[in-house]
This record gives structure tokens, sequence and C-alpha cells, in this order.
């Protein structure tokens, strides 16, 4: 049976979970418009800089969260041109974060795709209703 486009994307976003460089958590993201992907992005550091699962690095913890890291949604709309993201859907392993949350709302994505919960102490997504956002099943997999 042939996949939707939900679950292929959101396979897409687990793939891409795999270059994730924080033993914490890996997350991914896949940024889709018209049915294309238009960029991708996984957590980990700063280009140029130790990633936490460097040899001797680790974590930089604050808070309960490694700060070290780039978010996998930041890191995704940073590969994509501004036209790209206007309507768009975002699919991301992970719920976002508030500071996520508020980028994807600034960048014009008008929905968001995730497959595990996250429970952020703020959830901006319910001040702008014109995002839809889907906790996709993937419990069959």
């Amino acid at each position: 049976m042939r996949k939707d486009w939900d679950n292929y994307f959101m396979d897409i976003a687990f793939q891409v979970c795999e270059r994730s460089t924080c033993p914490r958590l890996h997350v991914g993201a896949v940024l889709v418009k018209d049915k294309r992907i238009k960029g991708t992005g996984y957590n980990g550091s700063p280009t140029s800089l130790p990633h936490c699962d460097d040899e001797g690095i680790g974590c930089f913890m604050r808070d309960n969260h490694c700060v070290r890291t780039i978010h996998a949604e930041v890191n995704c709309l940073l590969e994509v041109a501004p036209d790209d993201r206007k309507k768009a859907t975002l699919y991301v392993t992970h719920f976002p974060c508030p500071e996520c949350q508020k980028l994807i709302i600034t960048t014009g994505i008008e929905r968001v795709v995730y497959a595990h919960d996250y429970s952020p102490e703020c959830n901006w997504f319910k001040l702008a209703p014109w995002i839809e956002v889907v906790k996709l099943d993937t419990t069959s997999k």
C-alpha cells in the first residue's frame, strides 16, 4: 500500500534526525511546499564548533536542556529561502520548543506535523490559529 504524503515526509524527517550530534535527543525536520522538499535540518552544533558527541565534549546543560546545539527546526529554516517558507509544511520528529514555535510562526509556515510529544512551558501555536498543528500517529510503524 502506498504511503500518504504526511507519513512519507515524516519518514524522511526520521532519517534526517540520524545526523543529529546531540546524544540527549535526535530531532529531524523537513520543510515541504507543494509536495517538494525545500530543506532539512537536525539538531547539532553551529558550523565549525565542537559537537556534543565529540570525544570529551558532552552537552552544555542549562535548565535541563542542551544549549550547545541549534535545533533541527532552526537549521531547516536557515536552509530555505523566505518565499519557500510561506504556506509550507514543517515535518518535525518532536513537537517544537517555544523558541522554535515563535520562529515557525514568524516565517509564514502554515502547517506543522510532528510525531513525538514534548510539553513545553508555553505553546505559542495556540495564539496562532492560522497554523494547523497535527500529531501524526506513528504507533503502527
